[in-house]
């Protein structure tokens, strides 16, 4: 049996990742959530990671961490479903998957994911081009994948949920971006199991 550790659903990126993976690969796992920024939440992630951080995919004596060390791992686990099937096209989803996982910080810490708040927070040049860079790389992928389905490579894979909480982003900081990008947020918005995600951070955020 398949368990992931997460933290708050509102604000935790890297945990909703592979939540989404999981979800749509259709694994059947259970959740472990931890309250990130209270005095617990260290004592308790310490049982589950050295690391310190979440999530945290276990499975029987096995735990990873790291979201795109989990994603790879559900890849393996699903025989091969969570990346594109042609090299090429996968080749090509992991590098923009490695640029999103090792890139954007200035967009990150100037924009924390908050899926439920509308804010209006302003960007730094630097900033800006993450931003400018994330609508040229859906654009990109979007004019060499669309005739194979509405997600960035044609069928939902790991670059998908990569990009989910930039998404959640813009949807709270609301940048201006190009009609393409624009319907890619839509897309993954209307995503059922994104959905379920938010509607379980807006109940976060109302208990608290």
């Amino acid at each position: 049996m398949l368990t992931l550790v997460i933290g708050n659903k509102n604000t935790s990126s890297w945990s909703l990742r592979p939540w989404l993976v999981l979800r749509h690969l259709g694994l059947a796992f259970s959740e472990i959530g931890l309250l990130l920024d209270t005095p617990e939440f260290k004592p308790q992630l310490a049982r589950y990671s050295p690391a310190g951080r979440v999530p945290v995919l276990i499975e029987g004596d096995l735990h990873i961490w790291d979201s795109l060390a989990i994603a790879e791992y559900l890849h393996e686990k699903s025989g091969g479903l969570a990346w594109p099937a042609d090299a090429a096209t996968r080749a090509h989803a992991r590098s923009v998957s490695a640029e999103m996982h090792s890139g954007f910080s200035a967009l990150r810490q100037t924009w924390p994911m908050n899926a439920t708040a509308r804010l209006n927070v302003a960007l730094d040049s630097t900033g800006a081009s993450d931003v400018a860079r994330i609508d040229e790389l859906w654009q990109d992928c979007r004019a060499k994948y669309s005739g194979d389905g509405p997600w960035l490579f044609g069928r939902y894979c790991i670059a998908d949920a990569m990009y989910a909480p930039v998404v959640l982003r813009f949807n709270t900081y609301a940048p201006s971006l190009s009609p393409v990008a624009k319907a890619y947020m839509q897309q993954t918005l209307s995503d059922p199991h994104l959905q379920e995600w938010m509607r379980d951070g807006a109940r976060e955020v109302g208990a608290a």
